[in-house]
């Protein structure tokens, strides 16, 4: 059974930087679409960042837009997460996710339309 196994997260100041990783499995090869996701308290869970595994397109929230960046490791199986200029709104439970979601426009859909999620990595920033 592969699973989707997210680390480091963990407390930043605002400004700060920190990398999250998603041991991703054959998810890598079998999914079209990797994504993370956030949920912070009393919140829905949004998109933030996905990645198009054929064409390595990708797509952000505009409220980290120029911030973050997703990228994969094809030879690792692991998909990553660098946040930079991390704010306070930034706080939130992130997941990883996989599946195959209808594209848009090329790209993987920043909707909650993934098969495949991980447990989460907190990330606090303040």
């Amino acid at each position: 059974h592969v699973q989707l196994v997210e680390s480091g997260g963990g407390s930043v100041q605002v400004g700060g930087s920190l990398m999250l990783s998603c041991a991703a499995g054959t998810y890598t090869y079998t999914s079209p679409c990797l994504a993370w996701f956030r949920q912070a308290p009393g919140r829905e869970r949004e998109g933030v960042a996905t990645i198009y595994t054929v064409g390595a397109n990708t797509a952000y929230a505009d409220s980290v837009k120029g911030r973050f960046t997703i990228s994969q490791d094809n030879a690792k199986n692991t998909l990553y997460l660098q946040m930079n200029s991390l704010k306070a709104e930034d706080t939130a439970m992130y997941y990883c996710a996989a599946g195959s979601p209808i594209l848009y426009g090329g790209n993987c859909p920043l909707q909650s339309e993934y098969n495949y999620w991980g447990q989460g990595t907190q990330v606090t920033v303040s």
